[in-house]
């Protein structure tokens, strides 16, 4: 697609796992990982927006772009808006994927599904959802729930976002997915708003755009993929992308 474009912020200074992007992962750094899974999803060029030349060398050995961007950027989003002007200054690009650098297992499919709320004229974001199949997932913290109204099979539109256990209830819980696909005009208008009371609340940067009165619809997908945050989870990212038990 002409007017889509993926972009994957990534940096050096992970407080729990320094250097994750480049941790070594079945014979390549993990950034090459998530890079060749955004490229599969086949619905626009792919740039990783990364302050570490170090990150911006591996992502070319790969075979993929990358530019460099300021070390001072609060978000991701704020990241890949800088990136975003870099590579499009002219305007071309109408949607932007912000795809995390630390999601290897994630499927193709799964990227390619955030579009799809996008066909809606007045969807401004497009995200992820998986149904929670975990009990204990239900009440951790570091599991962030979407709340929202069904409005179609495999397709919700979000009124919240939490660390806790939401709705109260009989019936499913969601795991959000943080991957998003913005009209160019919310990012742009998005990475301009100040951090809002609910989202420095729950620390949690979705909840600004719904402060702002911004939609956000979600996708279900299947499964979620694995996030690598600690040591413990890149074995984990080991053992699923090499086979191993």
């Amino acid at each position: 697609m002409a007017d889509v474009l993926i972009l994957i912020p990534t940096r050096m200074a992970a407080t729990r796992l320094p250097g994750k992007p480049l941790a070594e992962i079945a014979g390549m750094p993990m950034i090459a990982h998530v890079l060749r899974r955004a490229q599969e999803a086949e619905i626009g060029p792919v740039v990783v927006a990364t302050d570490a030349r170090e990150i911006a060398v591996a992502v070319e050995k790969a075979g993929g772009r990358a530019v460099l961007t300021r070390a001072d950027h609060a978000s991701g989003s704020d990241r890949i808006f800088e990136a975003l002007t870099q590579v499009d200054p002219q305007g071309r690009v109408k949607i932007v994927v912000n795809m995390q650098g630390d999601l290897p297992t994630l499927a193709p499919a799964a990227i390619a599904a955030a579009l799809a709320p996008l066909a809606e004229a007045a969807v401004d974001i497009g995200t992820l959802a998986a149904e929670i199949t975990v009990a204990k997932e239900r009440t951790d913290p570091n599991v962030v729930k979407v709340v929202g109204t069904p409005l179609a099979p495999g397709r919700l539109r979000a009124l919240y976002f939490t660390r806790a256990s939401a709705p109260a209830g009989e019936g499913p819980l969601y795991h959000h997915i943080g991957l998003y696909a913005y009209r160019r005009q919310a990012l742009e208008r998005f990475v301009k708003l100040p951090p809002s009371p609910l989202e420095r609340r729950e620390r949690l940067e979705q909840l600004r755009a719904l402060e702002a009165g911004m939609r956000i619809d979600v996708a279900l997908v299947d499964g979620v993929p694995l996030g690598v945050d600690t040591p413990e989870d890149l074995e984990k990212a080991r053992a699923m992308l090499t086979g191993r038990p």
